[in-house]
Formats: structure tokens, C-alpha cells, sequence
């Protein structure tokens, strides 16, 4: 079944969702193997360190972006990110007790699963999506896509505040019926007429 604009839009958002979730998912574990492999006698220390500190900067980086574009589908524990900015250094995480270390493992793990759980929502939305079912989808800052409805930008809703204060007010005068609005009301009533937004009736 060929999918419409809207819904392969859809489809397309999901999938660049479903990849980021990925490549976010890879680098969490990347973080782990440089974690454990520290420890072992036959590791390069000095190498290692230069990874973990790459692997922790694209971390922050991707966690951003991943928060902010999957909106309501974000699911990560939250406790991730400080488990990035709180290992310093792998020099620095072995030099605690055996036991601070086996927490920080748990403490990964549990987030790990976290992502797995997000992604396999994130793949389940897309295949739906991609046999035509509509789906929602929270605005990444550039409208709502397909089956979602989105939020305002703050200058949206002034300029609809603007709107409807100058409304109410026009209203005001083309309704209430004595001096001096009544002249006014007589001019905006003309104006408006003019330019097709009311019919006059034909009585007048």
C-alpha cells in the first residue's frame, strides 16, 4: 500500500528516531568496553582514556539531540547522564572500592536496558506508521509531523493574543450601540463591508 505525503513524512521521522536511538545505543556500549577493558594488565591506559573521554563528549552530544526529538517517546533512565559526567576518568573510577565499581556497572546496565525498551517503542511506532497506521508524533521544533498536533512558538501565541485583543475590541464597538461608539461602529461596519468580511443586509 503506497503511503501519502503526510504519512511517509511520518515515516521518515521515525526512521531517522530509530537510527539515532541505534547509534546512541552502540556508543553506550562502546562506553562499557572501555570501561571494562581498563583493568586488564594488557591495556594501553593512555589510549583508553583518550576513548573514554571521545565516547563521554559524543554521549552528552547525542543524549541532547535524542531527548529533544523523541519528546514524549523518551523513555532513558534518567539517572544516564550522571553516570557520564560522573566517571571522570577510568583512572579515576578504578581507584574507588571494587564495590563503587560494581554499582556504576549496575547503575549502566539499568540504563541500558532503558534504551533497548525506547527503541524497540520507537520501531514499534515506525513499522505502524509504515502500514499506514497514524501515528502521533510531538514536534521537534519544526511543526507537527503527520498524525501529531503541535505546540505553539512563544511568537505564534503572542501574535494570537494580539489578534484576539484587537477582536474583542473591534467587537466591543461594532456591538455596543451608544456614543461614542456608535460612529465608530458605523466605520468599521462600512470598512468591513467594503472589503467583503460582512455582508450588508439588505434592509440597510
Amino acid at each position: 500500500m503506497a503511503l501519502s505525503k503526510k504519512q511517509q513524512a511520518v515515516v521518515d521521522q521515525l526512521t531517522k528516531r530509530v537510527e539515532l536511538c541505534r547509534e546512541f545505543m552502540n556508543d553506550w556500549l562502546l562506553f562499557n568496553q572501555v570501561l571494562s577493558a581498563y583493568p586488564k594488565q594488557e591495556a594501553n591506559k593512555a589510549q583508553l582514556e583518550g576513548q573514554f573521554l571521545k565516547i563521554k563528549s559524543k554521549l552528552a552530544r547525542e543524549h541532547r539531540v535524542l531527548k529533544e526529538m523523541l519528546q514524549a517517546d523518551y523513555n532513558i533512565d534518567g539517572n544516564l547522564m550522571n553516570i557520564v559526567s560522573g566517571a571522570t576518568s577510568l583512572e579515576a573510577i578504578y581507584s574507588q572500592s571494587e564495590v563503587a565499581v560494581k554499582k556504576l556497572q549496575t547503575e549502566w546496565h539499568r540504563a541500558f536496558i532503558s534504551i533497548n525498551e525506547t527503541l524497540g517503542m520507537v520501531e514499534d511506532k515506525k513499522l505502524r506508521a509504515e502500514a499506514g497506521e497514524k501515528v502521533f508524533l510531538m514536534p521537534t521544533g519544526g511543526g507537527a509531523v503527520g498524525g501529531g498536533g503541535g505546540g505553539m512558538s512563544d511568537k505564534a501565541k503572542k501574535n494570537l493574543i494580539v489578534v484576539v485583543v484587537i477582536a474583542a475590541v473591534i467587537g466591543a464597538i461594532i456591538l455596543l450601540p451608544f456614543p461614542p461608539f456608535s460612529t465608530v461602529r458605523s466605520m468599521y461596519y462600512d470598512a468591513m463591508v467594503q472589503f467583503g468580511i460582512v455582508e450588508r443586509p439588505s434592509s440597510i
